[in-house]
């Protein structure tokens, strides 16, 4: 997906900054729509569909944090969080929140920019229809390799944009055991122990919507000493 094809949202209750970020994305080529709140946002969302939303967590009301939450059980938009927090607990508690990614203010425009098209470039374009699909079976899980889509029974299971690309990676190498520094060179991030421990609560997350027990996994598994595996039925 390219700039031009891609609708934001920006969600801020800074009038200055809500602004400032639409121009400036949309002299980048992105289609952007504003909200001032969780509420607003509530609102634009009943009625628009978004390739990306850009949250900031520290609101009045209801916080970003919890709205991300929320969104996160009925759809699976990419979310970017915004906040003036930068440690490392609350970097995993956006991203246990369904986020995608998490960006500390004050931070550059440019910096903001590369991860939307970071994030835009993770989501797996459609397949022309007469493909024929590639499907790996996980117990009562479907993941279609062609599509990025993971089905249970007739059921779509909701997946992040960062737990798609993490199920193309593990499928493009089922049986092998992926380190947590590869992970995060192939999610596109920046080395370092923060963001493997981000990869870990990724890998949690994704266990809770293929296995019937995350806590003893048998489909995303652990290799001690090497990483994690996709073993496939």
């Amino acid at each position: 997906m390219t700039a031009m094809d891609a609708h934001l949202m920006i969600v801020d209750d800074d009038e200055r900054i809500r602004t400032l970020l639409q121009k400036f994305l949309m002299r980048n080529g992105f289609l952007v729509t504003a909200a001032r709140d969780a509420a607003h946002a509530r609102r634009i969302l009943a009625g628009l569909d978004f390739d990306l939303i850009v949250l900031d967590v520290m609101m009045p009301g209801e916080d970003g944090m919890s709205l991300c939450k929320s969104l996160r059980e009925t759809m699976q938009t990419p979310i970017l969080l915004l906040t003036a927090k930068g440690e490392t607990n609350d970097r995993i508690e956006g991203l246990e929140a369904g986020a995608d990614d998490y960006l500390a203010k004050p931070f550059e425009p440019k910096e903001l920019l590369l991860r939307i098209n970071a994030i835009l470039r993770r989501i797996p374009e459609t397949p022309a229809e007469d493909s024929a699909p590639k499907v790996l079976t996980l117990g009562t899980i479907r993941y279609d390799m062609e599509r990025g889509e993971m089905w249970q029974g007739e059921e779509l299971v909701r997946l992040t944009a960062t737990e798609m690309q993490l199920m193309k990676i593990f499928s493009a190498k089922p049986g092998e055991p992926l380190s947590r520094s590869h992970l995060v060179e192939e999610l596109g991030r920046d080395r370092g122990q923060a963001q493997e421990r981000a990869v870990d609560v990724q890998i949690t997350r994704l266990r809770r919507k293929i296995e019937a027990n995350p806590k003893q996994p048998r489909y995303l598994q652990t290799v001690r000493g090497a990483g994690y595996m996709l073993a496939h039925d």
